[in-house]
């Protein structure tokens, strides 16, 4: 099997661009998992043979299509499966598409030198504990016992961790369509280390994008965090909400608890940007009441907001904690 991971640079401009890039990859297989906001996984495996062209010159035709319909630039890379296909996209560059062989020996020498942040699904924090031990490199996790990856974290990431370190990816490309949703981003005029700062950013787009929500009368199901780095690569984490919502309150509250399982200590962040997915109807959304009284009360003075914001612009009104 052969799979390409595809993030397009820069990301979609408007919120039906995913989607239409979505529908271009499925030129190419049936076979594609959009990753809102700016990438997809292409299982190529039907693909190769009905095109009698391998992955590197299909990934070559999707960019080209893709610059020429829709002026997007491509990163790709390509692996046996979606874990060391998003691994190769990590060190691609545009217009070069990175593989790693479906090879035993070639994927072991591909992630033995990896740092072990830039294995999927491992955080800061994961990454932090590991490298303590000396655990810094994919070959030296590798290596480790299963039991002393697990006692270093839970039973089940150490199990993972040892298991995606030897290249073993039990993921598949899951079909799906581009899910409807909204996103707004925050870039720093330089590399951002004071969390302070983080969290007034978090606060600034949770308050866009649940005034962009209540306007158009929606809520959200869930909210997916991307901190974009100096190096310029990326960590992302999703939340489901514990209920739909566009309560500025609550959106800015999952946010902040994702950036903190995050765990960043002087990471030097070049923007933050969060999604808002699982878009509704607000008719159809049942909200819980919690006869709490400041509840209730933040809920009238966003209403009243709202109609200043309508009235006189986006930018008349913000949070107190971002007017300083």
């Amino acid at each position: 099997m052969t799979t390409l991971y595809v993030r397009f640079l820069p990301p979609p401009p408007h919120e039906a661009a995913l989607p239409q890039l979505v529908a271009l990859l499925g030129e190419f297989s049936p076979t594609v998992e959009a990753l809102p906001p700016d990438a997809a996984l292409v299982d190529l495996g039907g693909a190769v043979r009905y095109f009698g062209r391998d992955a590197v010159e299909l990934a070559a035709v999707i960019r080209v299509r893709a610059l020429a319909l829709y002026g997007v630039e491509c990163v790709i890379g390509a692996g046996p499966g979606p874990m060391l296909a998003r691994m190769a996209a990590r060190t691609a560059s545009p217009g070069v598409t990175r593989v790693v062989p479906d090879d035993p020996g070639a994927v072991a020498e591909f992630l033995a030198g990896q740092p072990v942040a830039a294995l999927p699904g491992v955080g800061t924090a994961t990454a932090r504990t590991l490298c303590e031990y000396g655990l810094d490199t994919l070959g030296r996790v590798a290596a480790a016992p299963q039991g002393t990856l697990q006692r270093l974290t839970t039973a089940r990431i150490g199990r993972e961790l040892h298991e995606k370190a030897r290249g073993v990816d039990r993921t598949r490309v899951t079909p799906n369509a581009a899910t409807r949703s909204t996103a707004a981003e925050r870039p720093f005029p330089r590399d951002e280390l004071d969390p302070y700062r983080h969290r007034r950013a978090l606060l600034s787009l949770a308050d866009e994008l649940g005034a962009r929500l209540r306007d158009g009368k929606q809520v959200c199901r869930s909210l997916t965090l991307t901190v974009r780095y100096a190096d310029r690569s990326t960590t992302t984490r999703a939340r489901t909400l514990p209920e739909p919502t566009a309560h500025t309150a609550a959106l800015s509250s999952a946010a902040y608890r994702m950036y903190e399982a995050l765990g960043l200590q002087r990471a030097r962040v070049r923007s933050l940007a969060l999604r808002a997915e699982g878009l509704r109807p607000v008719e159809g959304a049942a909200h819980q009441l919690t006869f709490d009284p400041a509840d209730e009360k933040a809920r009238a003075l966003e209403a009243v907001a709202d109609r200043a914001r309508a009235k006189f612009g986006p930018g008349t009104i913000v949070p107190g904690r971002l007017a300083a």
